[in-house]
């Protein structure tokens, strides 16, 4: 038997969906992940061995693997925690595999049954939406995920939560979507890490009143932000697609400064995929210049 969860991998501001298969056959046991998988989502049999056990559940004495298709599409990310434990509970047959179908899990597992938050919640809800599906999240960002609009969301604090919610013993309250929080302030260079020669620079362009033209490599975006710089205007606030386009962004590049140079061949969605600390640069299109001048969409600054 193969159970199926779907859940999304992230590739700049999209969400693209995934499969999430677990098949138990007989053999030696083992715990195998394919499918393109990084360091993180390797990782993730540790944690949803553990967490597993966290509730009383311990993994059959079976070869398990576990295929996330596509299988020729990069899986990055600890988000793939919750649906690869939920694609094992389905296929050992704690809980309905067909009940599963209609929602896309995203979510990261602590050692004791905990559901973390992990980045890009919002996108999975708006690709949720897309789909007509729910979205089964960390409970800590429910109401962020709630700004998607009309989807059905199941946010959980932890494993034997959602087990209990899916089984209609104990059902979660739908989250309300969040306030959010007002900037006390504008932005201050003191905000980017390192780059001491970039913001030396501007610092003296500033006080003389001059231009500054910063080459690749010289986070240019976040520090041209600061003083006021910036190339391209912020999405209207008044328009929801920009706001939660805006959102998703800044979410997604939360943890992630300073900014790097957005290859090329990335910015052409060609060969390297656009990296999260990149996302700034490339969401604002406040591109670096290349050595001849030009931004890789072939403007000029």
């Amino acid at each position: 038997m193969v159970a199926t969860v779907a859940t999304v991998a992230y590739l700049g501001l999209e969400a693209r969906g995934v499969e999430v298969q677990v098949q138990l056959s007989t053999g030696l046991p083992a715990f195998i992940i394919v499918g393109l998988p990084d360091k993180a989502v390797a990782e993730s049999r540790e944690r949803v061995r553990a967490a597993l056990s966290a509730i009383g559940l311990a993994l059959p004495p079976k070869r398990i693997t576990v295929n996330l298709s596509p299988a020729d599409l990069p899986k990055e990310g600890s988000h793939f925690d919750l649906p690869i434990a939920l694609g094992l509970l389905a296929a050992i047959g704690a809980t309905d595999a067909e009940g599963l179908s209609h929602y896309i899990a995203v979510g990261e597992l602590g050692l004791d049954g905990r559901i973390a938050a992990s980045p890009g919640v919002l996108l999975a809800a708006l690709h949720a939406s897309s789909r007509d599906m729910g979205l089964i999240c960390p409970a800590v960002q429910g109401p962020e995920a709630a700004w998607a609009g009309n989807v059905e969301l199941i946010a959980a604090p932890d494993l034997l939560a959602l087990l209990a919610h899916l089984k209609g013993t104990m059902l979660l309250a739908p989250p309300i979507p969040g306030e959010a929080e007002a900037v006390s302030g504008g932005p201050d260079l003191r905000q980017v890490k390192g780059q001491e020669v970039a913001k030396r620079a501007l610092e003296i362009a500033a006080a003389g009143g001059l231009g500054a033209r910063l080459p690749p490599g010289a986070a240019r975006c976040p520090n041209h932000r600061r003083l006021g710089m910036e190339r391209a205007s912020r999405p209207h606030p008044h328009r929801r697609g920009a706001e939660l386009s805006q959102a998703s962004a800044e979410e997604l590049r939360s943890d992630f400064d300073p900014l790097r140079t957005l290859l090329h061949a990335a910015a052409r969605r060609k060969g390297a995929q656009p990296h999260l600390a990149e996302l700034p640069c490339h969401h604002c299109k406040c591109w670096q210049t290349t050595s001849s001048g030009e931004a890789p969409d072939g403007s000029r600054f």
